[in-house]
C-alpha cells in the first residue's frame, strides 16, 4: 500500500526478482552480492523494548506484532513495555519478555494491546534515571517506540542522556561498571502512531487511514438521514493541530465547506459560507454537509467551533441544522487494510534499523514516502512538526501548509479548485469538448474520479460529455452533456453509475469515429483497468486511418486488480483489499470456537496476484499462491507440515490465500482436498471464494481521495494538451505523448506514453512485467514465521526532510 499519492519528484525503482511471465516458469537467479540480505544481520545477544506511548491509534498492534515477530526472528530477545513511559519508570511486571504467539490475534484489533499512558516521571530526570535502570535490569539497549512526537522527542532526550544516566547509576552502585560497559549506548527507532497524520516527514502516520474510515462511516450514514429531512449538517471531526482528517474526509465525501486550522477563511466568511448553502439548494441539492477540524482557527487565530457554525446557518438561513461530534469513534474500531500493512512494513523495518545501529547512528523514524519505506532522523522531523505550529501561531499559513509536505499540500489544493464553482456566467469558455467514460469491470472510487474530471472540466471552461457503457455505448451514441449538479453525491457511491463495459473498440472504430465527429469530441479521459489501457492503444493505432482519434488522451487506472502497468495502484484496489480483510477476520473468528482449522480463500485479480498477496498481509495469512510466483506440488506439501507444526502451538488455525488464475492445475479445490488429505487428523479445512463482493460496496477513503486527486490532474493535462495542440482552428495532436496512462510510480504522479508502456506488459497475463509489491511478499512469510530470504538493499539508508535546517550529514 502507499499514501495518497506523495509527489517527491524521485525515479521509480524497480522491484528485484520478478518471476518470468510464462507458464513454464522458472525462479530467476539472483546475484547475491548485489544485494543486502536480512538474514545476515543478527540479533543474537541482543535485547529489543517495545512502548507505545501517546494517544492510542489503529494499527498500532500490528506495529507490535511486527517488531515482536521480526525481533523473534533474527534471533534477538524482546519485551513489552506496559503502559508507555510509565511502565519504563515503574518497571516491575511492565517489562516482560514475549514470546511468537502473544502476539497472535491482536492484528484486527484497534488500539494497543500493551497500554499507553501519559508519564510525568519521565519528563524528570528521575523518572528517565529509573527507567533506565530498569532497561538494564533486562538488558535492552534497543528501543521500537510507537507513538506521536512527544513520544519520540522523549525517546531521543533519553537517548542522548543515556550514557550519564549509567554513569550516575554506577556511581550510586545501583549498576557495576561491567554493566555500564556492556550497555554503554541506547539505540533508538521511532514509529508515528497518530490519527491525526500530524508529524512531518511521513505522508501518513499509523491509524490516519482507520480514522477516515470511521469518519467516512458515519458520513455516509448521515447524509441518507439529512436527504430525506433537507437537513445541514455540522460535523466536528479530530485534529486540533492538523486538518488532514477534515481536509481528506471533505475531499470524500464531496462536502460544501471545510475549516482546518492551516487554511483559514478569509475575512467575511460567514456571508460567503451562507451564499454558498444557499445556492446548493437553489440547485436542489437536499442536504449541506460542513465539516470543522476541533482545532479550526480564523485568520486572527480565534477558534471556530462547531456549535458557531451552526448557529450562523440557522440565524442566516434559517435551515434545519445539527452538529455531531465524533470524537473518539474515530480512534476506535479495528484497523483499516492500509494501517495494518503500513504497520506491518514500518516494524519490520524499525527491527532492521536496530540491528544496523551504531552508537553514532542518530535516532531515526520509520516513515512512508509514496510505497517506500524510509529512514528519517527523527529530530530532523520533530523539529518540522513544530515548525509548522508556529508558522500558524504568526499566521504564516502558506508556510505551515508547505511545512506539512506535498501530500497534504496536494490535497488542499484540490479542494480549493474543485470547490470554486462560479456561476455559468462567471466560468471561461475553453470551446472544446471533453468526453470521460469508464471502462473494463466497474471498481469501487471510478464515480469519484468521475465526479471530479467532471467538475474541473466545467471549471476549466470546457463542455463535459458523459459516455454511458464503454466503448460499446461509445459506438452507439450512448452521450450526453454532463452537469456540475448531475454528479453530485457520486463519491460515496459504488460501482460505475455510468456503466461500464470490457468490449475492445478494434471492431467499432468507424462507429465511434463518428460520434467523435458528431459531438465534436476534442479529448478523452478514460477511467478503467487493463481494457481502458487496451482501448487507448488502439485508438492510438487507429489514428492514421481515422483523424478523429489525433485528440488529447488520457487513462486514470481502476480496477481491483491492480495490474494496469504504469501505475503503482489503482482506484478500487484499496476498497477490494479492505473487504477482503474484512472476510478474513470474520472468517478467522468463526474458528476461535472450534479448534485445529484452515481457511483457503479465493480472491480476485485475473493473473495478478496483488490482492491475493496484500490481503495475506494484512489478514495475517500463512501462505498466498500467486501466479507470478511458481510453486509445485513439494511447496504444497511443505506448507501443510507448516500448519501442522503451528497446530501444535497455541494458534490453532491457519489462514491460506489463493489468487484465482495462480495455477491452472492447483485449482482452489484441489488445495482445498491436499490440505484436507494431508492433514487428516490434525486439522480440518474450510473454503471461501470471495467472488465478486470484491467489487462492490461503499468507496473506501483512499479510493475516494485517489479517484478525486488523479483526475482532476488528468483533466488539468487534457486542458493544457488541448491548448499546445489548437492550431487553424483544430485540434490536432498525435505524438505518442499525447495518449497517455497516468499512474504513481514510487513516489510521484506520471504521464507517461501508453506507446512506451507496452514494452513494461505481459499482455498474455494482462500483467505489467515488473510489480513492486513483490519486494513485500517475503514480510509475511516471515510473520508466519517461514524461513526465507529477504532483500532489504533499500533499507539502512538515511534520507533528510526537505527544508530542515536540522540536517547534518548521517
Amino acid at each position: 500500500m502507499a499514501s495518497d499519492g506523495k509527489e517527491c519528484n524521485l525515479t521509480p525503482q524497480s522491484p528485484e526478482g520478478r518471476k518470468s511471465p510464462t507458464p513454464n516458469r522458472e525462479k530467476p537467479s539472483a546475484d547475491k552480492t548485489d544485494k543486502k540480505l536480512f538474514e545476515n544481520l543478527s540479533g543474537a545477544g541482543k535485547a529489543i523494548g517495545v512502548l507505545t506511548s501517546g494517544g492510542d491509534a489503529q494499527g498500532m498492534n500490528a506495529a507490535v506484532r511486527a517488531v515482536v515477530r521480526m525481533g523473534i526472528y533474527v534471533g534477538a530477545k524482546v519485551y513489552f513495555i506496559y503502559e508507555g513511559y510509565q511502565g519504563m519508570v515503574d518497571g516491575g511486571n511492565n517489562i516482560v519478555e514475549v514470546t511468537w504467539e502473544c502476539v497472535s490475534s491482536i492484528l484486527q484489533v484497534g488500539g494497543t494491546v500493551i497500554g499507553s499512558a501519559r508519564c510525568q516521571a519521565f519528563r524528570t530526570r528521575e523518572g528517565r534515571l529509573q527507567a533506565a535502570y530498569n532497561l538494564i535490569q533486562n538488558g535492552i539497549t534497543n528501543l521500537c517506540v510507537i507513538g506521536g512526537d512527544g513520544s519520540l522527542t522523549g525517546a531521543n532526550l533519553f537517548r542522548e542522556e543515556w550514557s550519564g544516566l549509567l554513569q550516575e547509576l554506577a556511581q550510586t552502585g545501583k549498576i557495576g561498571k561491567e554493566a555500564a560497559k556492556k550497555y554503554a549506548y541506547l539505540n533508538i527507532v521511532g514509529m508515528v502512531g497518530s490519527i491525526d497524520n500530524d508529524f512531518c516527514g511521513t505522508d501518513m502516520t499509523i491509524g490516519t487511514d482507520s480514522a477516515l474510515h470511521r469518519i467516512i462511516e458515519v458520513v455516509d450514514a448521515i447524509m441518507t438521514t439529512a436527504q430525506s429531512h433537507q437537513r445541514t449538517f455540522v460535523l466536528e471531526v479530530m485534529g486540533r493541530h492538523c486538518g488532514y482528517l477534515a481536509l481528506v474526509s471533505a475531499l470524500a465525501c464531496g462536502a460544501d465547506w471545510v475549516f482546518i486550522p492551516e487554511y483559514p477563511p478569509e475575512e467575511g466568511w460567514e456571508r460567503q459560507l451562507c451564499v454558498k448553502l444557499s445556492e446548493n439548494r437553489a440547485r436542489k441539492k437536499r442536504l449541506n454537509i460542513i465539516i470543522v477540524a476541533e482545532g479550526a482557527i480564523d485568520i486572527h487565530n480565534k477558534p471556530i467551533t462547531s456549535e458557531q457554525v451552526k448557529d450562523l446557518v440557522v440565524k442566516q438561513l434559517g435551515y434545519d441544522t445539527r452538529v455531531t461530534i465524533l470524537g473518539h469513534v474515530q480512534r476506535g474500531g479495528t484497523p483499516s487494510a492500509f494501517d495494518r500493512i503500513l504497520a506491518s512494513r514500518m516494524g519490520v523495518d524499525a527491527v532492521l534499523a536496530l540491528l544496523e545501529g551504531t552508537p553514532n547512528t542518530p535516532a531515526c523514524v520509520v516513515s512512508l514516502c509514496g510505497n517506500q519505506s524510509v529512514r528519517l532522523p527523527l529530530m530532523e522531523c520533530v523539529h518540522l512538526t513544530q515548525e509548522v505550529q508556529k508558522a500558524m501561531d504568526k499566521r504564516q499559513f502558506d508556510e505551515a501548509v508547505k511545512l506539512r509536505g506535498r501530500s497534504f499540500e496536494n490535497n488542499l489544493n484540490t479542494y480549493k479548485m474543485l470547490s470554486q464553482k462560479k456561476s455559468d456566467a462567471e466560468l471561461p469558455k475553453s470551446n472544446f469538448t471533453v468526453a470521460v467514460m469508464n471502462v473494463g469491470a466497474p471498481a469501487a472510487g471510478m464515480n469519484a474520479a468521475v465526479r471530479s474530471a467532471v467538475r474541473m472540466g466545467i471549471i476549466e471552461g470546457h463542455k463535459m460529455l458523459a459516455v454511458s457503457n464503454g466503448f460499446e455505448g461509445f459506438s452507439k451514441g450512448q452521450i450526453k452533456e454532463i452537469s456540475w449538479g448531475a454528479v453530485g453525491g457520486w463519491t460515496g457511491q459504488g460501482g460505475s453509475i455510468l456503466g461500464t463495459k470490457r468490449t475492445l473498440p478494434a471492431k467499432l472504430l468507424e462507429k465511434i469515429a463518428e460520434q467523435m465527429r458528431t459531438h465534436n469530441i476534442n479529448a478523452l479521459l478514460v477511467i478503467g483497468g487493463f481494457e481502458a489501457y487496451l482501448g487507448l492503444l488502439e485508438l492510438s493505432a487507429a489514428r492514421e486511418k481515422y483523424e478523429e482519434f489525433c485528440v488529447p488522451m488520457v487513462m486514470v487506472p481502476a480496477t481491483v486488480s491492480n495490474n494496469v502497468p504504469g501505475s503503482d495502484f489503482s482506484i478500487g484496489a484499496d476498497t477490494a483489499l479492505n473487504t477482503i480483510t474484512d472476510t478474513c477476520d470474520r472468517i478467522k473468528q468463526s474458528a476461535s470456537g472450534t479448534k485445529r482449522r484452515v481457511f483457503i480463500i479465493e480472491t480476485m485479480g485475473g493473473y495478478c496476484g496483488y490482492l491475493a498477496s496484500m490481503g495475506g498481509l494484512s489478514a495475517g495469512a500463512d501462505i498466498a499462491y500467486i501466479f507470478e510466483e511458481q510453486f509445485d506440488i513439494r511447496e504444497l506439501q511443505a506448507n501443510v507440515e507448516h500448519l501442522t507444526e503451528k497446530m501444535k502451538t497455541s494458534i490453532q488455525r491457519g489462514l491460506v490465500l489463493r489468487n484465482e488464475n495462480c495455477n491452472e492445475n492447483y485449482t482452489t479445490d484441489f488445495i482445498y482436498q491436499l490440505y484436507s488429505e494431508e492433514g487428516k487428523g490434525v486439522f480440518d479445512c474450510r473454503k471461501n471464494v470471495l467472488g465478486h463482493m470484491q467489487q462492490g460496496g461503499a468507496p473506501s477513503p483512499f479510493d475516494r481521495n485517489f479517484g478525486t486527486k488523479i483526475s482532476a490532474k488528468a483533466i488539468q493535462w487534457i486542458s493544457f494538451k488541448l491548448k499546445e495542440s489548437y492550431r487553424k482552428g483544430k485540434v490536432f495532436a498525435n505524438s505518442d505523448d499525447s495518449v497517455c496512462l497516468l499512474g504513481m510510480r514510487t513516489r510521484t504522479l506520471l504521464f507517461q506514453p501508453v506507446a512506451q508502456l507496452k514494452d513494461q506488459t505481459d499482455f498474455v497475463h494482462r500483467i505489467p512485467k515488473e510489480q513492486w509489491w513483490l519486494k513485500l511478499r517475503p514480510l509475511m512469510k516471515i510473520l508466519a514465521k517461514y524461513k526465507i530470504s529477504y532483500d532489504v538493499s533499500d533499507s539502512g539508508l538515511f534520507e533528510h526532510v526537505p527544508g530542515c535546517s536540522l540536517q547534518t550529514d548521517s
